[in-house]
C-alpha cells in the first residue's frame, strides 16, 4: 500500500522535505499540501502536488502529517485539520511547541518533534528528533526516511534537549553567517574586494567544517595546529580571548535555548 503524506504549511523547510521525497521517487500523487498563501500553493502545484488553501476531508488519506507552520499559528492550524488526521503519524518542525501540546491539538499520541536547520535546503542539514512513547520503531524509521534527503538526523531521549538542539544547530547557521559577514567586512577594510573577501570567508568556513568533520583530531587540536605562538592566528585569538568572545558566544546560545522554551510556553496549550 502506498503511503500518503500531507504537509500543513509549504514554506522553505516543507519545500526541502517535499523536494527530497520527490527525488527519492515518491509520487506527487502521494503528497498533498495545505497552505493559505497562493504563491506557496502554486509552487507545489507546479510539481504536481495537490495544494489546498484550507484543511478538508482529503487530509483523511494522510498516513503522515508534517506540521511546517509557525509556532504562533500551530494551534489554529491544528484546530482546522484535527478532525481529519487523528489516525496519522505526526511530524512537527515547529520550534518550541511541545509534543504534549501537539498531541492534545491533533488528537493523537503518535507525535515526533523535529528541529531541523536551513542547510537542509541543500541536503546538508542537521535535524534533532524526539518521539513520544506511542511512536513505534517503524514510525521512527519512516521519519528518518522522509528526512533523509535533508541531511543527518539525531534522536534525543529527553524532549527538553530539543531546546539545546535548537540553540546549537537550529539557530546555528545564523551564527556562521554572522561570522562570515564580519570576516567579509574585515577583508574589505584590509583592501580586498567584496568578491574576494566573500570567497575567502565562505571557502574557509566550508573547508574548516569539512576538516573538523573528517579529521581524527578534535577542534581544539586543529585550532592549536594553526596557532603558532607569536604568529598571526595567535594575535587574533588572543584578542578574542581578551574580549571574552568565547564566553559571550556560549551565553548567546543559552539565550537561544531559553527562548525556545519560552516559545513552547507562549504558543502551547
Amino acid at each position: 500500500m502506498k503511503q500518503h503524506i500531507a504537509f500543513i504549511g509549504a514554506g522553505n523547510m516543507a519545500s526541502a522535505i517535499l523536494g527530497g521525497l520527490l527525488r527519492q521517487g515518491v509520487s506527487a500523487a502521494q503528497l498533498q499540501v495545505v497552505d493559505p498563501f497562493e504563491p506557496a500553493r502554486e509552487r507545489c502545484a507546479s510539481l504536481g502536488v495537490a495544494a489546498h488553501a484550507v484543511a478538508d476531508p482529503a487530509l483523511a488519506q494522510a498516513d503522515l502529517v508534517v506540521w511546517a507552520v509557525k509556532p504562533q499559528v500551530f494551534a489554529q492550524a491544528a484546530l482546522q485539520a484535527a478532525p481529519h488526521v487523528g489516525q496519522a503519524l505526526h511530524l512537527s518542525v515547529a520550534a518550541g511547541i511541545t509534543s504534549d501540546s501537539i498531541a492534545a491539538w491533533v488528537g493523537s499520541q503518535r507525535v515526533v518533534r523535529a528541529m531541523p536547520n536551513t542547510p537542509a535546503l541543500v541536503g546538508l542539514g542537521q535535524t534533532g528528533l524526539y518521539a513520544r512513547p506511542s511512536v513505534t520503531d517503524a514510525d521512527r524509521a519512516w521519519v528518518e526516511q522522509v528526512l533523509a534527503a535533508t541531511g543527518a538526523t539525531l534522536w534525543v531521549d529527553n524532549e527538553s534537549l530539543l531546546d539545546a538542539v535548537t540553540a546549537l544547530s537550529g539557530s546555528g547557521p545564523a551564527y556562521f553567517f554572522y561570522f562570515i559577514e564580519s570576516m567579509v567586512r574585515a577583508g574589505q577594510a584590509m583592501g580586498l574586494s567584496l568578491a574576494q573577501a566573500k570567497q575567502l570567508a565562505i571557502g574557509t568556513m566550508a573547508g574548516a567544517a569539512e576538516l573538523a568533520a573528517t579529521s581524527a583530531d578534535s577542534p581544539a587540536v586543529l585550532r592549536e595546529k594553526v596557532t603558532s605562538k607569536g604568529g598571526t592566528t595567535h594575535a587574533a585569538l588572543t584578542h578574542m580571548e581578551n574580549k571574552k568572545v568565547g564566553a559571550y558566544f556560549e551565553e548567546a546560545l543559552e539565550k537561544a535555548r531559553i527562548r525556545a522554551q519560552e516559545l513552547g510556553q507562549e504558543f502551547g496549550r
